[in-house]
């Protein structure tokens, strides 16, 4: 079991009404570009499609409108059955007591126009996927609240006050991505110890890159290593960001879902130049890339109920925190690191949540 936790509450779903989230919070030493969007959007298309909590008799018969905003295709049916269940069980269900206005796209300049449409429909709550959503919800609305379901930093691009007190309508949930983007460093470092170039596969559509992009390569300085970073704008451009990588004489690959890439593209072109890949998304991972680390799904869609829950109960968003991950969980991949004749050490082997063959 991964030993990165907080000590709070464990079930929200057994009891979302006694929930508190913890006073302060514990810094995961870490560093990643972002949560990865495939993640992103399957969990919350589960939660809000079917957004589940414990309703209160004089509002059990109220329909709440949901509005849902994400850069990327809608989540599939599979996907959203998979993770109503929790939801479902705290009493809020799809079609019942809750419906839904779901405004995804792949293209970044539709997101202020369909967060324009999302106000004038008059949704109690806006929740957003990603910076460049919640940038684009912010742009639209002081007045409806705004709920996160991923977030890099949102004190650092300007969304909110500070973590403890986010002020105006926003609040939700944060990977606090800079600490994830060092963790994952970290762990190449352990894996590599010799690694002095890394390949860093970057979206320059998502504003929080752009704007951390200057920090990101310091923080990369200071383990003695260079980030190569490639920009890739199109899910088809990954075998030419890779080969790029290798041009420059990267000697291992770093990304993120945040393109829903090409899994078996991206993992045939890593394997073809024989570079160990690590990413913030299991899925990478299964496909056959080396490692993952990432929030645990089931806890930030319980912290992230319990923020939807007290909105829609009347609480105000200023006064909400912004949740951070309690748990993150490994993965590794041992077929693909026999593959690259890499041995994963022991330090690394013990925080292992999950193994692929």
């Amino acid at each position: 079991m991964a030993r990165y936790q907080w000590t709070s509450v464990e079930t929200l779903a057994a009891n979302v009404a006694s929930y508190r989230p913890p006073v302060a919070y514990k810094k995961v030493s870490l560093t990643v570009p972002s949560i990865s969007r495939r993640r992103a959007i399957a969990i919350i298309g589960g939660v809000l499609f079917g957004v589940a909590f414990r309703v209160n008799p004089q509002t059990s018969n109220r329909v709440r409108r949901i509005g849902n905003l994400g850069l990327s295709a809608e989540p599939s049916r599979a996907t959203l059955q998979r993770n109503w269940e929790p939801m479902r069980e705290l009493g809020w269900i799809e079609g019942q007591n809750v419906i839904h206005e779901d405004r995804w796209t792949t293209d970044p300049a539709m997101l202020h126009q369909y967060a324009k449409e999302l106000v004038e429909l008059n949704v109690e709550i806006i929740v957003t996927v990603g910076t460049a959503a919640t940038l684009a919800a912010k742009a639209a609305t002081s007045r409806i609240p705004i709920v996160m379901y991923s977030s890099g930093d949102p004190v650092r691009v300007g969304l909110v006050q500070s973590l403890s007190r986010p002020g105006g309508n926003i609040t939700g949930y944060a990977v606090l991505a800079p600490e994830l983007d060092t963790k994952r460093l970290e762990m190449v470092r352990e894996i590599l110890p010799e690694v002095q170039r890394i390949g860093v596969l970057h979206n320059p559509s998502n504003p929080y890159y752009e704007l951390t992009r200057v920090e990101t390569e310091r923080m990369y300085r200071s383990f003695n290593v260079r980030a190569i970073v490639i920009e890739v704008k199109r899910v088809g451009e990954v075998e030419n960001a890779v080969a790029e990588a290798v041009r420059q004489h990267a000697q291992a690959l770093l990304v993120n879902g945040d393109l829903d890439f090409d899994l078996p593209a991206l993992v045939d072109a890593a394997m073809k130049h024989s570079l160990p890949t690590i990413a913030d998304d299991r899925e990478f991972v299964k496909a056959g890339c080396l490692l993952s680390l990432q929030p645990d799904d089931t806890d930030q869609s319980r912290a992230f109920a319990y923020v939807m829950d007290r909105i829609l109960r009347g609480a105000k968003p200023a006064d909400i925190p912004i949740q951070q991950p309690r748990k993150l969980l490994l993965a590794i991949n041992l077929k693909t690191a026999r593959a690259l004749g890499i041995a994963i050490p022991q330090s690394l082997r013990l925080r292992v949540d999950e193994v692929f063959e």
